[in-house]
């Protein structure tokens, strides 16, 4: 009876965790991927449409042609938006400033899609700083983004790190929950171990200022991708700003940017 009662324990547990760990992994075919980006940069800004693939096929995914694009902001300036060909989608004549918020309606395959994102205050990036680590008898460098949190508690970042022109696709996602008020102290330490900076690489930071709905988008990829560069926990969809069931995000945010060789 022992025997029999251990051998349905296992039975159960091993059935269980089967369960557990089966993915649907092709629920998100043929959704739209909206990413849309305003900028306090000269335009013209891209909302670009695609359609996602099964978890399976190539990262080839589809542009979708046709469809009705229109940005505004809340001083009622409207701009419908050119298709440019391979899913890009270009604005005429808007602006990106600072405070204002920004309406994203989008028509596509006879569905509606909208989206909306207010652009925050730049905080300034004065400049960057190198740290030299020891890590295992190795030596180690990772820049350091320097800017003062401002007083006010709410602020969000995100970071864009090139290595040689090369793209470092770590997700840096910072808020000032834990800093607020104060000078960053927080590295951009890559999860790509192919891209070690040495003496003599050219290192170009984007520091961008983004809302909350951003900071969850980035941070909630970031997250999925701490198990190792490219891995960690299950592929899933994070949370974002438009409305109508699509992937993606549309973001307004500021934008600056600053290098420096590695010595």
């Amino acid at each position: 009876m022992r025997s029999i009662l251990t051998f349905i324990l296992f039975a159960t547990l091993f059935t269980s965790c089967k369960k557990v760990i089966q993915l649907d992994l092709s629920n998100n075919a043929d959704k739209l991927i909206i990413e849309g980006n305003i900028t306090n940069q000269a335009g013209p800004y891209i909302v670009k449409l695609t359609k996602s693939v099964n978890f399976n096929d190539p990262n080839t995914f589809p542009p979708i042609t046709g469809a009705l694009v229109i940005i505004s902001d809340n001083l009622n300036q409207r701009d419908t938006l050119k298709y440019s060909g391979n899913g890009n989608y270009t604005t005429n004549k808007l602006i990106g400033v600072e405070g204002r918020t920004y309406s994203l309606s989008v028509v596509a395959e006879g569905k509606n899609y909208s989206a909306q994102s207010t652009m925050p205050t730049k905080v300034n990036l004065d400049s960057l700083r190198l740290v030299y680590t020891i890590v295992n008898a190795k030596d180690v460098i990772n820049v350091t983004p320097v800017y003062l949190d401002p007083l006010a508690l709410g602020n969000s970042y995100r970071f864009i790190q090139k290595i040689n022109n090369k793209l470092d696709e770590t997700y840096y996602a910072f808020n000032d929950n834990l800093n607020n008020g104060l000078a960053n102290q927080r590295p951009l330490r890559s999860g790509d171990p192919d891209l070690e900076l040495i003496k003599g690489d050219i290192v170009q930071i984007e520091m961008q200022c983004i809302t909350q709905d951003t900071y969850t988008y980035f941070y909630s990829l970031s997250q999925q991708t701490r198990g190792g560069f490219g891995g960690g926990s299950a592929p899933a969809n994070p949370p974002n700003n438009i409305k109508g069931d699509a992937l993606g995000l549309f973001s307004a945010h500021t934008s600056q940017t600053k290098t420096v060789v590695v010595r």
